[in-house]
């Protein structure tokens, strides 16, 4: 495997701060040339002074100066803002790019690098939760691909490789449960930021961690499945399963189902991203069948965990439904991390936000971007006047 250059979007998150240490572990396989950020200025100095990549941006413009007196006395370029994160995709000394950024911040930079003809190792589902059909589009047009770097689209690529696409009949998404499996209403009407941010098996970000104990992560990954497997919405199931050691399975029209096991370690689909079609050795916890006696599985329960039900309904409906659905969200769990809505109110959000916005069947670009737009201030104005009478 000649050695990679890569771009790594959202580096000071939990995805970035893990690619690197596999870049760090693997200096002979992969350089970083580009580094960004949004808002973690310190992080990011300290890992541009460590890697020296070609570019840096901050997408947070107040944090420029700061940033570039920083790294004045290295060769680094240094941007800054939202657009910069963009543009730099476009940049000719990068081979891959691995899109970290959490939520819709990152689907303007995946589009920028699909029509630059980069691959892209994608962990930022939001792109492709949003914007779909225009992704998945433009990987075809411009002759690049997606590679997923969730754990359980990882384990469906893995399964259907050497596969013949329509040997495949249904995929099983598994979920932990979160923190809350197993609760119920009075106790999840109670419920604080801090307990929603206690996951069993994932040490995530807020925003990923949220969505988790919510399900509604279950339920973008379900839009994000349809899209990189090209797959109808009654071909993907949701199954609980608190070991998180099977990350999902694949049943094929034959009746065979293939499932990806493996210790719960993000480090695993990324570098696996990174590398593919070749796997490099690691150092990683093995996982050993022995240390899980009693592998369980159970349904999720769709009316305490309304999250995946929306998702689900937002599919199907098509057009720009999922990106409101995800705009939503994203306004939801915001306002529940600021404590100014309860956990069980932020489904009620979202449905509001579906019922309100101007249904697009076709969207373009410039429809997605105002979809979002929209359904953020459907959100934050519906969170203004609540009442308290939505569940």
């Amino acid at each position: 495997m000649s050695k990679k250059r890569i771009a790594i979007l959202g580096s000071t998150g939990s995805i970035g701060i893990q690619s690197l240490d596999i870049v760090r572990t693997h200096p002979d396989k992969f350089s970083v040339e580009i580094l960004t950020a949004g808002n973690n200025t310190e992080l990011l100095i300290q890992q541009a002074r460590e890697f020296h990549p070609d570019m840096v941006v901050i997408a947070n413009d107040n944090h420029y100066k700061e940033l570039s007196n920083a790294l004045a006395n290295l060769d680094i370029k240094v941007y800054s803002g939202q657009k910069s994160v963009s543009q730099v995709m476009e940049s000719d000394n990068i081979d891959m790019v691995l899109n970290a950024i959490v939520g819709f911040a990152g689907f303007e930079p995946t589009v920028r690098a699909l029509r630059s003809g980069k691959p892209i190792a994608l962990a930022n589902k939001e792109s492709i939760v949003a914007g779909g059909e225009l992704v998945t589009r433009l990987a075809i047009e411009y002759r690049t691909f997606l590679i997923p770097v969730d754990s359980e689209h990882s384990a469906i690529f893995q399964c259907l490789a050497g596969e013949s696409a329509d040997a495949l009949e249904k995929v099983y998404l598994t979920a932990s449960g979160g923190p809350f499996r197993g609760k119920d209403r009075q106790f999840l009407e109670k419920v604080t930021p801090e307990e929603a941010l206690k996951h069993p098996n994932w040490d995530m970000g807020d925003k990923v961690t949220i969505d988790s104990a919510s399900l509604m992560n279950k339920g973008l990954e379900v839009i994000e499945a349809r899209w990189l497997f090209g797959l109808k919405p009654d071909q993907i199931e949701v199954i609980i399963h608190p070991q998180s050691v099977i990350h999902s399975m694949v049943q094929f029209h034959d009746g065979s189902v293939k499932a990806q096991l493996s210790h719960p370690d993000m480090r695993l689909p990324i570098i696996y991203a990174l590398t593919y079609p070749d796997r490099l050795p690691s150092e990683f916890t093995r996982f050993s069948i022995t240390d899980y006696p009693n592998l369980s599985f159970e349904a999720p329960d769709l009316k305490k965990f309304r999250n995946l039900a929306l998702a689900f309904e937002a599919l199907k409906a098509g057009g720009n439904i999922p990106c409101a659905l995800n705009a939503a969200n994203e306004i939801a769990v915001r306002a529940f991390l600021d404590r100014k809505i309860t956990f069980l109110q932020m489904p009620g959000i979202i449905e509001k936000c579906l019922e309100d916005i101007s249904y697009i069947e076709k969207p373009d670009f410039d429809d997605y971007i105002e979809t979002n737009e929209e359904a953020r201030a459907i959100a934050i104005n519906y969170i203004r006047n609540y009442n308290g009478n939505t569940h």
